[in-house]
């Protein structure tokens, strides 16, 4: 930390008011100078330094407990300054995702020399995403450097979408937390490598596979976005080798038909001391008491929205000893993301109803 306390900056949702400016122009001093600044996103929160600054992206690192070997990905206020830090311009992909940018997206592309190695973990590629929140965007054009930024959260913890839970993590470990309200996607970018042949998604995010496609053609999917990568693998994107978005207590998915899952679910609350996560559909068949609702079944962008909140929450249940979780067979569109971080969450722990009859 730059600063002797850490500063908690209260900005509007669109961050346009000369207040509001004179706030980020604050915190873009305090990057600028080597300091921590978090900030918000559409996706999640993110905790940023200077991406050019070593000893600055290492007190990323410090903050989070992140491990080294995890890297990070660099934030910029427009596209056209990618070319700066990366290959950019010589790369036909990227023009064809261009019109995702700004938004929930990151794409790998070839670093150039001027991005230091703490940032990538070393690798020969590096990703750059453009945020289209009005807040962030407005507080990297104030920055004027590249922004190295992780979700703020300790390492391994639920995503931040709301300030109050970085201020939980991160109080008095960073310099500056920007507060401006609750994101709107709820889970991190969709991250999507441009170095390979064919283009690879390495993390399902707001912007989808079947997004992906239809400008990309072809696009394989990691084995990491559904699978746990082995020991000595190495990670090209950050969400891909660790445990990721857990709570205290130990994380279940539960599939079947809906009745054998609240049949299985209403088992369990009277039997075990432990929180269910479920649907809208599921509440009036269940105990009201440690359930959160996910949203309707049918409304995937509400669960994306909903499920690092409800995962935190669980958090402040006395004694609890595991979540259950409600999940769909449907991985299309943003459902692909959301069970990746749940799968994450439950370090792959899923109990298939129909495969038990």
């Amino acid at each position: 930390m730059i600063l002797e306390k850490t500063e908690i900056l209260e900005i509007t949702c669109d961050g346009k008011s000369d207040e509001d400016i004179k706030k980020l122009s604050f915190a873009a001093d305090v990057i600028r100078r080597g300091g921590t600044v978090c900030f918000p996103t559409e996706t999640v929160y993110g905790l940023g330094a200077n991406a050019l600054d070593e000893a600055a992206v290492g007190d990323i690192f410090k903050a989070k407990g992140r491990p080294q070997d995890n890297p990070l990905i660099i934030h910029l206020d427009c596209l056209e300054n990618a070319d700066k830090y990366c290959k950019a311009k010589e790369n036909v992909h990227l023009d064809a995702i261009s019109c995702f940018f700004p938004g929930p997206i990151t794409a790998v592309l070839e670093k150039r020399e001027n991005v230091p190695d703490v940032v990538t973990a070393k690798l020969k590629s590096v990703g750059v995403r453009v945020p289209v929140h009005p807040v962030a965007n407005a507080f990297l054009k104030l920055c004027g450097v590249p922004v190295a930024a992780p979700s703020a959260n300790i390492s391994g913890k639920p995503s931040p979408t709301d300030a109050r839970h970085v201020i939980e993590d991160l109080f008095g470990k960073v310099d500056v937390i920007i507060s401006a309200g609750r994101s709107d996607v709820g889970l991190e970018s969709t991250i999507v490598s441009l170095v390979t042949t064919p283009p690879t998604l390495l993390r399902p995010g707001g912007i989808s596979y079947e997004d992906l496609c239809e400008k990309l053609g072809e696009v394989a999917v990691s084995n990491a976005v559904l699978s746990e990568m082995k020991p000595g693998d190495t990670a090209s994107a950050p969400g891909m080798k660790y445990k990721h978005y857990a709570p205290k207590a130990s994380v279940f998915l539960v599939h079947g038909a809906e009745d054998d899952v609240v049949s299985f679910l209403s088992h369990k609350q009277k039997n075990e001391n432990c929180a269910i996560i479920g649907f809208s559909e599921d509440k009036d068949l269940l105990c009201k008491k440690n359930f959160f609702d996910l949203g309707s079944i049918d409304n995937p962008s509400e669960h994306a929205h909903r499920v690092f909140a409800h995962l935190r929450a669980t958090d402040a249940i006395e004694g609890l000893e595991k979540v259950y979780v409600h999940i769909t067979g449907d991985k299309s569109g943003i459902n692909l993301a959301v069970f990746n971080r749940l799968l994450k969450a439950s370090a792959y722990h899923v109990i298939d109803l129909t495969e038990e009859k």
